[in-house]
């Protein structure tokens, strides 16, 4: 199918240009990954003042490939962007943010790239749509596929999925398929069936109209501030998401809406951070790990396909890529519920325990984003937070004696 009006695939190795979406999205003359360019220069009026202003992916239809009036939409986007009442001042940081795409409609930052690429894939006639994933892609795919009236299939990696995320993907009629290893192997294999069939369609990261849909983050977190932050740190797994959030404040600076761009923090699992090891090294090519694995499973993988798109947006805003443990994870998601009223899944507290890590590295009048990607009910809550057990009250005395 040829490539909107005022756009061009262009390879992240080769840099080969395409005027057509290959089957799989991948380049045919390296086999390394696509990216979408846009010739278009749109002014802030543009961006921001559209006349679709309720739609709120689609907000963005100026930079969007994509028709906003034939979207597969569920009103995805909008999300709050609460300044921290809690953290922030015992961090030194009065001006630390929380963006909670967990309130996107399946409850995943997912939904943006989902809405524009199941909108190309019905344009494009596809018959099946298809991803491998670790539970969010999944839930997302499902539920935009029963809205678009379209077939979906997913990938698994045996024992790898959170329960919640699963039963999305069942609730939305989604065909589920396992793979008996972890994600990377999934992925790998979805990828090959897509390139072998004319009737499967691709939905995940690697595809570059999901990319164009999760870039409007970036555009959100400028509207809503008003400004550019300094720092924006973020979860990174297969890497589409970091990839996209730079997409989105460099496209901004390059329109000159901005001035400037934030420095982007990649925040992996100690046992998954190939991109934040790499970095470490002082590498621009990142090895893969064999056998990864953490309790935030939506960045348990070892070969993230994005890595070079990760490592030049890390590189291009003056950012790191840095590893946290489990432990800290799971502490900073039970100080994101308890002092600050947000719940999220396990990867979406990673970016809390990297800013703990480097805070007195970080001035003290510096605006801090933390993108929290997934909503709390994704995961199972640790054992440790289920001991407490409720307690009994046979009559209104006891109940009052039990509260006072």
């Amino acid at each position: 199918m040829k490539v909107p009006d005022g756009w061009t695939l262009a390879c992240v190795g080769c840099g080969r240009k395409l005027h057509s979406d290959p089957g799989a999205f991948t380049c045919p003359n390296c086999g390394d990954i696509l990216e979408l360019l846009f010739s278009g220069r749109p002014s802030a009026d543009e961006l921001f003042k559209p006349k679709n202003a309720s739609l709120r992916v689609w907000r963005y239809a100026r930079a969007i490939p994509g028709e906003p009036s034939k979207a597969v939409t569920l009103n995805e986007g909008g999300t709050p962007l609460p300044k921290s009442v809690s953290l922030g001042r015992e961090l030194g940081l009065p001006n630390l943010f929380f963006k909670v795409e967990g309130q996107n409609p399946t409850g995943s930052f997912k939904d943006r790239g989902m809405t524009v690429a199941v909108s190309r894939a019905r344009e494009s006639g596809a018959k099946v749509l298809v991803c491998a994933s670790t539970g969010n892609t999944a839930a997302s795919l499902a539920a935009y596929a029963a809205r678009a009236d379209l077939k979906a299939a997913v990938i698994l990696p045996s024992g790898k999925v959170a329960t919640g995320k699963l039963a999305q993907a069942i609730a939305h009629g989604a065909r589920l398929i396992q793979v008996d290893d972890g994600f990377d192997r999934a992925l790998e294999l979805t990828v090959k069936a897509v390139a072998e069939s004319d009737e499967l369609y691709l939905m995940n990261s690697i595809n570059p109209y999901r990319i164009e849909g999760q870039k409007t983050v970036a555009f959100e977190i400028y509207e809503q501030l008003q400004r550019v932050p300094d720092y924006v740190f973020l979860p990174v797994g297969n890497a589409g998401n970091i990839s996209a959030v730079w997409k989105g404040f460099k496209e901004l600076r390059d329109w000159g809406v901005t001035a400037s761009v934030p420095r982007l923090v990649g925040v992996q699992a100690a046992g998954a951070s190939p991109v934040a090891e790499a970095f470490e090294r002082g590498s621009r090519k990142v090895r893969p790990w064999r056998s990864p694995e953490t309790v935030a499973s939506a960045i348990r993988i070892g070969n993230p396909m994005s890595w070079k798109k990760a490592l030049r947006a890390i590189e291009g805003s003056g950012g790191r890529a840095m590893a946290v443990s489990d432990e800290e994870i799971l502490q900073a998601r039970r100080e994101l519920a308890s002092r600050e009223g947000v719940f999220v899944e396990n990867a979406s507290a990673a970016p809390l325990a990297g800013l703990r890590r480097v805070k007195e590295e970080i001035g003290r009048d510096s605006t801090v984003v933390c993108i929290l990607t997934g909503h709390g009910l994704k995961d199972k809550l640790p054992a440790s937070w289920t001991r407490t057990r409720p307690q009994v009250a046979t009559g209104a005395k006891e109940l009052v004696k039990l509260l006072t």
